[in-house]
């Protein structure tokens, strides 16, 4: 039985007519109370009244994060900022943050949420559980945190870093759930060997990741490092934080909790709505967000949607694991290439670790890709002849599936940096003027 059955096994149509009203609350109260909407909506001459059906929220303009940058830090919240009890920001490195301001209504949802995206991983009261997210600004360690509260769980707040004691504190505490980015749940099993402590003998079952894009290939080499279940929490600060969508026991796809969001995929180019089913970029409008609503935010994100009977009853539309970013693509030899397609393919090979790195320069007016990948301890004894027989081996198998012609470098062990956070897979050496 899922967290909260009264939504998330609503029927489908009952789902839709609630969409719709929320829809039609958010669109007015926007209107009223941000100008920066108010103006917007009076340029394309549109209102709460026009709004007849789901499909009519196409009729909305766009928001995008230039707008968010543009109204930073308060331009776009809808209350005053004495009814704003918290405040968090984008981890970006460049330029003014997203910031993410909420009501208590807004956090209550939001603990609602994560209970959703919590309970369908299997985490119950019981769990000791280990939150090795960076708590601050960044919306997932406190975002897991309060979820995890909320559930009765005793929480560990380890925070990021210091990977030699977050297992120390496996060991001594129990822990029996892991929350981290995917990278950096890698980081700590590999620490974990050459410490020479069996992960898969701890008590660890389960790990909820999010906070950057991962593969299913991604998924399954943490599974059998670790021996746990590797569930995924997926979000945005722009809309709440982790709990927008969450993978169940199946692992089939991930559920959006569209009590709160309403998603759309249109057509990156030409912006068109696209229908179920059908891969493009993912669109979300907030339904019940008090302080800071967005209205048909561009998230950039590859993915696509699409409806069927869910894990215990669950009616809520899936998204499928974010293929990568329309920013992100790459168009190598007239061929685009998201950086989770390379992922999958590097981890497909077994004399390499998850470790690697691409590297994106100019030659001419073509983008050219090397990729740096570490391999197993095995490769680097046999000798330098071993060495460029694998490295062969993978622009072969990347050539052989994708028809493009990479640079492949197997790097020293240890060479690539590890992450305690989010990971960096992609170095980008292109001239800005070019971009």
């Amino acid at each position: 039985m899922p967290w909260n059955d009264k939504f998330e096994c609503m029927p489908v149509e009952e789902l839709k007519q609630f969409q719709l009203e929320k829809l039609k609350e958010t669109v007015a109260w926007v209107t009223e109370k941000v100008p920066f909407y108010k103006n917007k909506f009076k340029e394309t001459g549109v209102s709460a009244g026009d709004l007849k059906r789901l499909a009519d929220v196409a009729k909305l303009p766009f928001t995008v994060k230039t707008d968010l940058r543009d109204n930073y830090p308060f331009g776009l919240c809808a209350v005053p900022l004495e009814n704003v009890v918290r405040v968090h920001a984008s981890s970006g490195t460049t330029g003014k943050p997203i910031t993410g301001p909420y009501t208590q209504e807004d956090l209550d949802q939001w603990i609602e949420c994560m209970c959703r995206n919590l309970y369908a991983a299997g985490i119950r009261k019981e769990d000791v559980v280990q939150n090795a997210y960076g708590h601050g600004l960044f919306t997932g360690g406190l975002g897991f945190h309060q979820g995890a509260t909320a559930l009765g769980c005793t929480v560990v707040p380890t925070g990021a870093g210091m990977t030699e004691r977050q297992i120390t504190i496996m060991q001594d505490f129990g822990s029996t759930v892991l929350f981290a980015t995917p990278s950096y749940a890698l980081t700590i099993a590999e620490r974990a060997e050459e410490m020479k402590v069996d992960i898969r003998k701890l008590p660890l079952r389960v790990g909820v990741f999010g906070a950057e894009p991962w593969t299913e290939a991604m998924r399954q080499e943490i599974e059998e490092r670790m021996e746990i279940k590797a569930q995924e929490a997926f979000g945005l600060t722009e809309l709440c934080g982790p709990g927008v969508a969450y993978d169940a026991a199946d692992q089939n796809g991930l559920y959006i909790n569209e009590d709160h969001f309403l998603a759309e995929i249109v057509d990156p180019q030409t912006l068109e709505p696209l229908p179920e089913g059908e891969k493009g970029e993912l669109i979300f409008t907030s339904l019940q967000r008090r302080a800071m609503p967005m209205i048909r935010y561009r998230t950039k994100d590859i993915t696509r949607l699409w409806r069927e009977p869910g894990h215990e009853g669950r009616t809520f539309i899936r998204m499928d694991k974010i293929y990568g970013r329309s920013d992100d693509m790459l168009i190598i030899s007239g061929v685009n290439v998201f950086p989770s397609q390379i992922e999958a393919l590097l981890l497909e090979i077994e004399e390499v670790e998850p470790q690697y790195q691409m590297i994106v320069s100019k030659k001419g007016y073509l983008d050219h890709l090397s990729v740096r990948v570490e391999g197993k301890k095995e490769i680097y004894e046999a000798g330098e002849d071993r060495r460029h027989e694998i490295e062969g081996k993978i622009a072969g198998h990347i050539k052989g599936n994708m028809g493009i012609n990479v640079n492949v470098e197997l790097v020293d062990a240890k060479a690539i940096a590890r992450s305690e956070g989010k990971a960096v897979r992609v170095i980008d050496e292109r001239p800005k003027q070019q971009m």
